[in-house]
């Protein structure tokens, strides 16, 4: 039978190589609902619960993707009874990222319980060691631009299903107080989360009992540390019980900050184009057929 310090060392390896193959059922296979985790990205305070684990690993395996390694170069392992620790090295980065910084190694403890007679992890803490001005080979920024981007993303779903429950906090929630935002209609700015508000509250109040829905099916996201942009065009439709849709299409551009670990709005910019002949807005303006970026000029 095999010693408690081989079967830890058997789950580990067998771990690593999910990570490396982009196998997340069993990258979570002997982990604890109550997982803690103390990643390289942030949030600063860990992530905690197998849900949470669970989504730090698809902006990593997309990184992976790209040409990235995660393989074991040293482990160690301590056992007892019922807790046991362990401790290793690994090669985490692509061949670029190895060429400009060969020593630089993923450090990574776990801490492991057996539960009914099965060894599982219950705590994970992974590092990089600082080197001064020499990050090239640390995978950190672009997994936590793609973590950013993820959330960022999350956050616009939560904001349509949010619409269409017309649910005006919900709405309300990631906009920061001192947002700036240029709307559709005067005046030239709305200042601060309040004014928002009764722009935001002022379209539901309007639809009434009518279904409205509003998505940006080609949302563009871009993220530099704490600051993002996204951008797309906003697709809002609003039909009433008994009444024919009403479907509009227009410009929007928001801006985000990462304030105390949660990212919030602080600008938003929307816009319809006009008709110079007449200085009209042109509401009626669709999107070509497989071309969701560029508006018809015609309204086709």
């Amino acid at each position: 039978m095999a010693t408690n310090e081989e079967q830890i060392r058997t789950l580990i390896v067998r771990w690593a190589k999910a990570v490396h193959h982009g196998d997340l059922g069993a990258v979570l296979a002997d982990h604890t609902e109550d997982i803690v985790m103390f990643d390289v990205p942030p949030p600063h305070q860990g992530v905690r619960g197998l849900d949470a684990y669970r989504e730090t690993w698809p902006p990593f395996f997309k990184w992976q993707a790209e040409g990235g390694s995660f393989e074991i170069e040293s482990l160690d392992v301590t056992a007892g009874d019922d807790v046991a620790f362990a401790y290793a090295l690994l090669r985490c980065g692509t061949e670029r990222d190895f060429a400009d910084n060969p020593d630089n190694r993923l450090r990574l403890t776990l801490g492991l319980r057996k539960e009914a007679g099965r060894w599982v992890v219950t705590h994970e803490h992974h590092s990089f060691p600082l080197t001064d001005g020499a990050t090239a080979a640390d995978p950190a920024p672009d997994r936590d631009r793609a973590a950013a981007e993820q959330d960022l993303r999350r956050l616009h779903q939560r904001w349509f299903d949010n619409t269409a429950a017309k649910d005006l906090d919900g709405l309300m929630d990631p906009i920061a107080d001192d947002v700036i935002s240029y709307e559709h209609d005067q005046p030239l700015q709305h200042v601060g989360v309040e004014a928002v508000r009764k722009v935001c509250k002022a379209g539901l109040d309007a639809a009434g009992d009518s279904t409205v829905t509003w998505n940006v099916p080609d949302l563009k996201v871009l993220v530099d540390g704490d600051l993002a942009v996204a951008w797309g065009l906003n697709h809002v439709q609003v039909t009433p019980a008994d009444g024919q849709t009403v479907d509009t299409w227009s410009r929007g551009t928001r801006i985000f900050q990462r304030r105390d670990g949660a990212w919030q709005m602080t600008h938003q910019h929307l816009s319809y184009p006009y008709a110079p002949a007449t200085g009209d807005a042109r509401t009626d303006l669709r999107p070509q057929p497989g071309r969701r970026d560029q508006p018809d000029e015609h309204g086709r």
